[in-house]
């Protein structure tokens, strides 16, 4: 995994899978005229500084159709343990071998390219930075999440064989600010109470009327708060929807 003597590479891996507890095969829903996955894997293709795309799915069979739709979009797949996120991403830089990842998940349809760009290029401008993303301080609508963290310490997180990181991947970087070198993205004024992630049936309800109204193209995140803004009777229908909690 030791690059870097040149130019950085950056790829982006994207965790996928269909089954989601709370809204299962969530990631293969059809959102005007493609999947879910497809739109994430669209936007991340599309960002600035990012070398390779690589969705990692699990070795279950259900999960044959989250890599023959990844591949469709034109993404790399590689595929590994169910419960093991971090053995996927870590099988991610095996395969395609990068100085630094950006974490997505693939239920974030409304991936901005530019904000996912800008994350890139913060990395790139500081490569000493362990880690850099958009929810270090949240101040952007939970959906537009988007994690760099250095492979390196990808590696060294990969040691440690239990506990949060094996499914959230970067729990233990972004909680150790006093060993890691860790830097945020804030937008102003915040957007924060937003919600455009999908987790449950009321989160797709927002989603498809955001995408009937901004059209297929992956939307700018400023469009996506200025639509919400405007339409209290979206923000209504999912505000009351809380995020799991990460078990320590």
């Amino acid at each position: 995994m030791a690059l870097m003597p040149h130019r950085p590479v950056v790829n982006v891996v994207i965790q996928a899978r269909v089954s989601s507890t709370r809204l299962p095969g969530k990631v293969l829903r059809e959102l005007g005229g493609r999947s879910v996955l497809g739109w994430v894997v669209r936007a991340a293709r599309a960002a600035d500084g990012v070398d390779a795309v690589v969705v990692a799915t699990s070795e279950a069979s259900d999960d044959d159709a989250v890599a023959d739709d990844a591949l469709r979009h034109g993404a790399e797949v590689v595929r590994g343990p169910l419960d093991d996120v971090l053995a996927r991403f870590l099988l991610a830089c095996e395969r395609h071998p990068a100085d630094a990842v950006v974490r997505l998940t693939a239920d974030c349809p409304l991936h901005d390219p530019a904000l996912i760009g800008s994350v890139v290029a913060l990395w790139r401008a500081q490569p000493h930075l362990d880690y850099v993303s958009t929810t270090l301080v949240r101040t952007l609508p939970r959906g537009f999440d988007a994690e760099l963290v250095r492979t390196p310490v990808l590696a060294e997180q990969g040691r440690e064989p239990e506990g949060p990181h094996r499914e959230h991947v970067t729990y233990g970087v972004k909680n150790r600010p006093d060993r890691y070198a860790c830097e945020g993205i804030v937008v102003a004024p915040a957007a924060d109470d937003l919600r455009v992630t999908l987790d449950t049936a009321e989160d797709w309800a927002v989603l498809e009327q955001v995408v009937a109204e901004l059209g297929d193209a992956p939307p700018r995140w400023q469009d996506v708060v200025a639509l919400l803004r405007a339409r209290p009777d979206l923000v209504a229908l999912n505000a009351h929807v809380e995020q799991k909690k990460v078990a320590p």
